[in-house]
C-alpha cells in the first residue's frame, strides 16, 4: 500500500532542483534560501524524481543498479521521501 505522506510519483517542488556542483564534486539540491548536499544514494534518488516515475520503479532501478536487497532500498527511499515531503521539497 502507497505511503500516503509520499507522492505516489515524486518531483522536485517548484524551485527546487538538482545541480551538480563542481567546486564540491557533489549533486545538491538548490532550494529557497539553502543548498542541501546530496550525499551517497541520495543523489541516485534525487535524479529518479521526476514525476514520470513511481515510488516502486525508483526502488527497483536502484535495487538493481546497487545489487542490493530491495526491502532495505524501500525503506531506504521510503525515509528519504518522507522527509524530503514533509520540508516541502516534492510534490506529486
Amino acid at each position: 500500500m502507497p505511503d500516503p505522506a509520499i507522492p505516489e510519483r515524486p518531483r522536485l517542488a517548484p524551485g527546487v532542483r538538482l545541480h551538480f556542483d563542481k567546486t564540491r564534486g557533489a549533486w545538491v539540491l538548490l532550494c529557497p534560501e539553502r543548498v542541501i548536499e546530496a550525499e551517497g544514494p541520495a543523489s541516485e534518488i534525487l535524479q529518479r524524481c521526476d514525476g514520470s516515475r513511481s515510488v516502486d520503479t525508483i526502488v527497483d532501478e536502484l535495487a538493481a543498479l546497487f545489487a542490493a536487497d530491495r526491502a532495505i532500498i524501500a525503506q531506504d527511499v521510503t525515509d528519504m521521501l518522507k522527509e524530503l515531503a514533509a520540508k516541502g521539497l516534492l510534490v506529486a
